[in-house]
């Protein structure tokens, strides 16, 4: 029996392709990958990205307002204040505010009301933008300090339509003896985008103030104090909600100074209108009790957002006031005849009871040097050439000792190198001529020419009055070379000098020439009642101005009392026309009378009474 099959018409095809063949894996894998691939996405933006994001924001959320640390206050040796802080408001914003729609209203009039452009506030606010991180974009910027009170005005009016601008108070500089301390103190300023680029990586930032000059260059690092600020939640429209941390501003140290102010003022009114530079020492250890220069300026209008073309024209003169004559170099004339002195008697080529001829002129090498009365003194000691300051005489000096040995002692004596003084980067070290430099210079040796000019402080030989100064130290404290300085401290005195090794008998033979020069020579202006015994030395430097026109610079330097000094005075008259007797000598009387008067009330004879037997004498002439 056959068996029939059944036939497959009228049944459905199956038709289904969904499914077969590698369709699943395909999905499957795609839906792995694309899983993955957003779960890679999310774990970078939230492990490797998020601490960025997460800055990003806060920035919008949360903002800091900055507060600018006090300066350390400065004080003279007394404890009077010399450079202080005050108070003023100053204008801020937001990084990006010239970014917001808002700006074309913000910027035109925030420039009116400062009378500052709006492309300077925008240049500020781009420069900040481009170097901010998104961690502190949020920032307050200074656009402008020390508002005056019809900005502060202004700002109120208009404050609805200055929603970016805040206005805060902070702390300015002050200098309330203004002009008489300026090349001491120096001044501070907005960093400069130089000098931003050289601090930044020791904190600073944009809109900065730091100290420009003087102390406050000197021991910024001691001044500046530390940033604070408080960190504030705000709203969407940028509204303070709450405070979230304070850190408060850390106030700089104050400073406490060797300086005296009473013999500042002192010196400051004896210099008066003259070019030139007072320095007083104490001699036993280098503490700087005054430094005066002139022309001076006052440090006071660098506090301004902006100076003026009258504050600029004061600062930019062809007389350089900015310029501390106290550390400029110029030919020591006469008064580097102690180290001829030195030098002389140290080399054992002359005796202390060397006497020699002078005359009214030399001539050495075929060129003739003059003596400068023209006729000489006679024969003189080292006593009385000092007494009389004799060139001829000193001319012998150099030519006997020799070049060699007379550079040596002018290095000694510290000429040709910087002092040590803080204010290292104003300071000139000044120029000890040698055989190499004369070569080098000139393209010639070293002449006895060379060394008789220089026996007198003349020729290429340049000093600081700071340095002339120290000079005079080493016979008033007994052969000590010492370190000048400003900053005070309960040191002993042999910490800030070095001994020279000089002979008691340099040394005494020195003492009493400089007490000779006034008891009975050039300088016997400071031989008054109203002062202790003094001892100095005078110099007359030849100098030419501009256009070929000379006038001479005028030195003195003088040390009281003559036999235990305890201040030490150098006058620099710079073209004064006149000899150091006649213009330097006089500043140094007014300055000691003010110290020995105020420190020893009634021990000497006031200017007043002492001048009664002059005038009683005088009206006796007349009557007889």
């Amino acid at each position: 029996m056959t068996l029939l099959q059944p036939s497959p018409l009228g049944q459905k095809k199956d038709t289904r392709t969904v499914g077969r063949s590698f369709q699943p894996i395909f999905l499957i894998l795609f839906t792995l990958l694309m899983t993955t691939g957003i779960g890679a996405r999310l774990a970078y933006l939230q492990i490797v990205e998020g601490a960025q994001y997460r800055k990003r924001a806060e920035s919008n959320r949360i903002r800091v307002i900055p507060k600018q640390p006090e300066r350390g206050n400065i004080f003279d040796r007394n404890g009077k204040l010399l450079a202080s802080t005050r108070y003023s408001r100053s204008v801020y914003l937001w990084p990006m505010a010239h970014t917001k729609p808002s700006w074309s209203v913000v910027g035109p009039r925030l420039s009116q009301i400062l009378q500052i452009p709006q492309s300077e506030i925008q240049e500020k606010l781009e420069q900040v933008g481009a170097n901010a991180s998104a961690a502190n974009s949020s920032t307050l910027i200074r656009i402008a300090r020390d508002l005056n009170e019809a900005q502060v005005t202004a700002l109120k009016e208009y404050e609805t339509e200055l929603k970016d601008v805040e206005v805060h108070t902070e702390a300015v500089r002050h200098y309330p003896h203004g002009r008489q301390l300026a090349h001491v103190l120096g001044y501070t300023r907005e960093l400069t985008a130089d000098q931003l680029q050289e601090k930044k990586r020791q904190g600073y930032r944009l809109g900065d103030v730091i100290g420009q000059m003087g102390i406050e260059k000197a021991y910024e690092e001691n001044l500046r104090g530390e940033w604070g600020g408080q960190q504030v939640e705000v709203d969407g429209a940028g509204r303070p909600l709450r405070v979230l941390g304070v850190k408060q501003a850390k106030a700089g140290n104050d400073l406490h100074l060797t300086l005296d102010l009473d013999v500042q003022k002192a010196a400051e009114k004896a210099l008066g209108n003259r070019n030139g530079t007072i320095v007083a020492l104490d001699p036993k250890n280098g503490a700087v009790l005054a430094m005066v220069s002139h022309p001076t300026f006052d440090p006071n209008i660098f506090s301004k957002q902006k100076l003026t073309q009258k504050d600029w024209d004061t600062l930019q003169g062809v007389e350089h006031p900015l310029v501390n004559r106290a550390l400029s170099a110029f030919p020591p004339a006469s008064t580097f005849k102690i180290v001829t002195t030195t030098a002389g008697l140290e080399s054992g080529k002359f005796s202390p009871k060397t006497v020699l001829q002078t005359y009214g002129s030399l001539t050495i090498g075929g060129t003739r040097f003059g003596e400068w009365n023209h006729a000489g003194f006679g024969p003189l000691g080292f006593v009385g050439a000092m007494q009389w300051s004799s060139d001829t005489f000193f001319y012998q000096i150099g030519r006997g000792v020799g070049g060699p040995t007379l550079i040596e002692w002018t290095r000694k004596y510290g000429f040709g190198e910087k002092t040590g003084f803080e204010f290292a980067s104003e300071e000139m070290k000044g120029l000890v001529p040698d055989q190499a430099w004369k070569r080098k210079a000139w393209k010639m040796d070293w002449t006895v020419g060379d060394s008789i000019n220089m026996s007198i402080g003349q020729g290429a030989l340049q000093t600081t009055p700071l340095q002339v100064a120290i000079m005079f130290a080493v016979p008033a404290n007994g052969g000590y070379r010492v370190q000048p300085h400003l900053l005070k401290d309960n040191e002993e005195a042999k910490s800030w000098r070095s001994s020279l090794d000089m002979k008691p008998e340099t040394i005494k033979i020195l003492r009493e020439g400089l007490r000779k020069v006034v008891s009975d020579g050039t300088g016997k202006v400071l031989n008054k009642p109203t002062l202790p015994p003094v001892a100095g030395k005078s110099g007359t430097a030849e100098a030419w101005i501009r256009r070929g026109v000379k006038k001479n610079h005028a030195w003195f330097g003088a040390y009281a009392p003559a036999d235990k000094p305890e201040i030490l005075i150098v006058a620099f008259g710079e073209h004064s026309g006149g000899g150091g007797g006649s213009v330097a000598a006089p500043m140094i009387l007014d300055v000691m009378e003010g110290y020995f008067h105020r420190k020893y009330p009634g021990k000497y004879q006031t200017p007043e009474t002492a001048a009664l037997p002059q005038a009683q004498k005088s009206l006796n002439r007349r009557r007889n």
